[in-house]
């Protein structure tokens, strides 16, 4: 069991490499044993970023990692500066050159108010709390090459290896039109790298929120109207690199594009 004193320091150095646009060779500090330790750094990380919380991602969790950390999905916040609106022309998304960078396409919904005193949720009772739901893509980003590689725990620790949302637009009768039936496809520089469905996750879309709602709960984060989830990477997690161009193509019929460029140290 890593200390506490651990646990601040690498919240900390994850903070400042991605303040910094700085890659780290290796991970910086002892390897989390558990998802509840990597949940403690990033809420440690998330209260040094002093950055709002807009939304969170969710990601899969596969065999034999499920078994062994005893859940299917893991999460991680989205900053308010790292939500972007899809437009007619493809949006600029950073990541970290030389670490780890990966484009995704999802579904976003939009919830309700949820206060952390209900703690479990039935699917019906999760799809109440989705307020809307959008087409989008999820950037993946971490200035540690390596946070994919070494265990769900580590890809938490690091905001869940998020760096950015881009919020295509709402689906209309969403209830109605079978989502987590619909094909969707990534695209990077013209060429397909990946299709899927939102129904190969356990419990689609609004197992997603489900999920989330009831690990928020549990470490005490009440969900505000407006939050944002990203819900999982439907086609695959598909990496890229600066310079290159993604789309995203759900249905055949509706996309949002995105170009990839070089993270820079933000301003103090």
């Amino acid at each position: 069991m890593i200390s506490s004193l651990d646990e601040a320091g690498i919240a900390a150095a994850f903070v400042m490499a991605r303040r910094e646009a700085r890659v780290l060779a290796d991970y910086p500090g002892p390897l989390p044993d558990s998802l509840g330790t990597a949940y403690r750094i990033q809420d440690r990380a998330i209260a040094l970023q002093a950055r709002p919380v807009a939304g969170w991602k969710v990601g899969r969790i596969w065999p034999p990692h499920e078994r062994q950390f005893g859940s299917n999905r893991l999460c991680g916040p989205i900053a308010a500066g790292r939500v972007f609106e899809a437009g007619p022309q493809p949006v600029a998304m950073p990541v970290f050159q030389g670490g780890f960078a990966a484009v995704e396409a999802e579904f976003i919904c939009v919830l309700r108010d949820a206060g952390p005193s209900q703690t479990r949720y039935t699917l019906a009772e999760a799809a109440a709390m989705i307020a809307a739901v959008h087409i989008g893509i999820e950037i993946a980003s971490s200035p540690f090459a390596g946070i994919n590689d070494l265990g769900p725990a580590v890809t938490v620790s690091d905001f869940g290896n998020n760096h950015g949302l881009i919020l295509g637009p709402p689906v209309p009768d969403w209830r109605d039109r079978g989502l987590d039936d619909w094909p969707v496809s990534v695209s990077i520089d013209g060429v397909t790298v990946g299709d899927g469905r939102a129904a190969s996750f356990p419990d689609g879309m609004v197992g997603s929120v489900r999920f989330l709602l009831e690990l928020l709960a549990s470490r005490g984060i009440a969900v505000a109207a407006g939050t944002l989830v990203s819900t999982g990477a439907i086609s695959g997690v598909h990496p890229i690199v600066p310079n290159q161009s993604a789309r995203a193509l759900f249905d055949g019929r509706h996309s949002i594009a995105c170009r990839i460029v070089t993270a820079t140290p933000e301003p103090l």
